[in-house]
């Protein structure tokens, strides 16, 4: 039987909740990952911050990123709301992560099966599921992309 030992990533990345989110951002930019566990200082799993709950946080800031390829900002632009935009960059950058994560949390200890990881991501609509040992300890991450990579390179006996 396939189990979360077998899949997990023990690679694992983390930040700590007093990090800012700008610099979970940078580590989603510099790794390409799109999810972190939470730990407290004896890395048990408090949380996890994701992609999803950063923009969701951004929008809710009314945070807009100036695309622009030019780098020019047009007469027509409305000054307010860049000053608007700046003052949300700022907050995001001293915003702490604990404030931007997810606190329900979905994880699984090493040993459980195939069957309970893929429930869990289907059910919770989840993309990363942290792997904690008996004491909450981060041990590895299982991501989707883990789990594809696995059946490609093993096929499935369940």
């Amino acid at each position: 039987m396939i189990k979360a030992f077998d899949i997990m990533n023990t690679k694992v990345l983390s930040i700590g909740p007093n990090a800012s989110v700008e610099e979970a951002v940078k580590i989603f930019s510099q790794n390409k990952i799109s999810g972190l566990p939470v730990v407290d200082d004896n890395n048990k799993l408090i949380g996890i911050l994701t992609e999803r709950d950063i923009v969701v946080f951004s929008s809710d800031l009314h945070v807009i990123p100036l695309i622009s390829s030019s780098n020019w900002i047009s007469p027509y632009t409305d000054v307010s709301k860049i000053s608007s935009s700046k003052r949300g960059y700022d907050l995001i950058s001293k915003t702490q992560v604990e404030k931007v994560m997810t606190k329900k949390l979905y994880d699984v200890t090493g040993d459980a099966s195939w069957y309970e990881i893929v429930k869990i991501m289907k059910s919770g609509k989840i993309n990363h599921i942290p792997v904690v040992d008996n004491e909450r300890k981060l041990i590895g991450i299982i991501t989707r992309t883990d789990m594809l990579n696995y059946m490609a390179e093993h096929g499935i006996s369940e």
